[in-house]
C-alpha cells in the first residue's frame, strides 16, 4: 500500500536537471520581443556602453499560451519582491539603436 501512495505521488512530479553550464546563468540587460500568430521570440542582449555592436547571449521560443503565463508570473514575482524590498524604480532610458526592428523590447 505504501509503494501504490509512493507510485502516485512520483507520477505527479516533474525531475528537472540543470546542468553546471545552464545553472551559471548569462546576463542580459535588454529582452527583444517579437511575435507571430503562433509563437513569442524573446532574444536576450547584453548592450555594454560604448560598444556600438552586442550579440544575442540567449532566444527562447515560447507559445502565445506559454508567453501569458511567463507574464504572469513575471508579475507575481515582482509584486512578491516588492513586498518584500520595496518598490522598483523604472528609471527610463533614451532609445537604443538597434539595427534590426523589434515589435517591442522590454
Amino acid at each position: 500500500m505504501a509503494d501504490e501512495k509512493k507510485n502516485q505521488k512520483q507520477q505527479g512530479q516533474i525531475n528537472i536537471e540543470l546542468d553546471e553550464k545552464v545553472a551559471e546563468g548569462t546576463y542580459s540587460n535588454l529582452a527583444i520581443i517579437n511575435h507571430s500568430v503562433s509563437e513569442f521570440v524573446v532574444d536576450f542582449v547584453n548592450i555594454m556602453p560604448g560598444v556600438p555592436k552586442s550579440k544575442v547571449k540567449s532566444r527562447i521560443i515560447l507559445t502565445p499560451q506559454h508567453a501569458k503565463r511567463l507574464l504572469k508570473a513575471m508579475a507575481d514575482n515582482v509584486s512578491r519582491f516588492e513586498n518584500a524590498h520595496g518598490e522598483i524604480k523604472d528609471y527610463e532610458q533614451p532609445p537604443m539603436p538597434l539595427n534590426f526592428g523589434p515589435t517591442g523590447q522590454a
